[in-house]
């Protein structure tokens, strides 16, 4: 039986310290018959250029910066393989990683599977195991800084990790890849909730490790989209009657969000959010009439994956996180009934 056919896809923005690492570990992949597609979206070191000559690579240079998902879309686009793997370029796959979670995309049932993506200043930590969902729409990396030994399970995830991830490119077409819209953030949780409202599950491969040079880092930019997009996937990817039930915590969730921002002194960033969801409520309209068109399985069959804890291990809780857990608590418990009515 011949190798699965795969096409890695790494973007490459900024000074990229790790890109060599991260192209060479892919073109080193046992398997799998794979090539690298790399996107340089603006890269600003001479590590481009290293990787531009490396057998198997071809680089694509857009007009301007596409953000991850114009990104991701444009090297899905020029893809070879019959498989779709996203790599980050920080993060070095170990040489079985892609088959072994290739091998799991490809089973019945399964619309993708990403690796065991550890911290790579210590393999044993975990960086993420799957991305838990809040039904706020918050998302986070699960797991992190645990030790690998209790996530050696072989699991079904809430929300893939972009970190890596493989699917198959019938499915990613299928799916029309990522929403361009959202630049960067939360389109993971968006293509995750997708695949699972066509019934299909998400795993989560525990011995394909993956190093991840990880930095959490906050900047205005990223602030406004992070909140911006989380916002979007819950007004496009939420059934109504989930939306009706969850309205209370939303806006709570929504005040609670904007007194951190201002606290925090990224008000500015929060605003602007709200200001881009109204200028574009119409292709807001359009994607939830598509999400919804195309789904299979209703909130309530979901409801098992979602927490009502926010729980990142990244960063520090804010003040009054407590009270707001256990508020959240309260409302999923007494509204994840209702979801499953008719």
């Amino acid at each position: 039986m011949s190798p699965a056919r795969v096409t890695a896809v790494m973007l490459a923005y900024g000074p990229e310290p790790w890109l060599v690492d991260a192209a060479q570990a892919v073109l080193a992949s046992t398997g799998v018959d794979v090539e690298l597609i790399v996107v340089d979206n603006g890269c600003t070191s001479d590590g481009i250029d290293v990787v531009k000559g490396l057998p198997g690579v071809r680089v694509i240079r857009p007009e301007q910066n596409t953000g991850f998902s114009g990104g991701c879309n444009l090297g899905a686009a020029e893809a070879g393989g019959d498989w779709l793997a996203f790599v980050n370029s920080d993060a070095v796959v170990a040489p079985d990683a892609l088959a072994k979670v290739t091998a799991v995309a490809a089973e019945p049932g399964v619309g993708a599977a990403m690796a065991s993506i550890r911290l790579a200043d210590n393999p044993e930590l975990i960086n993420t195991s799957g991305n838990p969902l809040h039904f706020t729409g918050l998302s986070w990396a699960g797991g992190n800084g645990e030790p690998a030994a209790a996530h050696a399970r072989r699991t079904a995830v809430p929300s893939l990790s972009g970190c890596c991830f493989v699917i198959s490119r019938e499915r990613w077409e299928e799916l029309g890849g990522f929403a361009t819209e959202y630049f960067a953030y939360h389109e993971d949780t968006e293509l995750s909730l997708r695949l699972w409202h066509r019934g299909l599950r998400l795993e989560y491969v525990p011995d394909a490790v993956v190093r991840h040079h990880y930095e959490f880092s906050r900047n205005a930019l990223k602030l406004y989209l992070v909140e911006r997009n989380r916002l979007v996937t819950l007004l496009t990817a939420y059934q109504g009657r989930t939306l009706a039930l969850l309205a209370p915590m939303l806006l709570l969730t929504e005040a609670a969000m904007l007194a951190a921002a201002l606290a925090g002194g990224w008000g500015r960033q929060k605003v602007r959010g709200w200001a881009w969801l109204w200028q574009h409520r119409t292709w807001v309209r359009t994607r939830r009439r598509q999400l919804q068109s195309e789904r299979t399985v209703g909130d309530g069959t979901l409801a098992h994956l979602i927490t009502a804890r926010v729980a990142p291990s990244n960063v520090d809780a804010p003040p009054g996180m407590g009270v707001f857990n256990a508020i959240a608590a309260a409302w999923w418990t007494l509204v994840r009934p209702l979801l499953a009515r008719p």
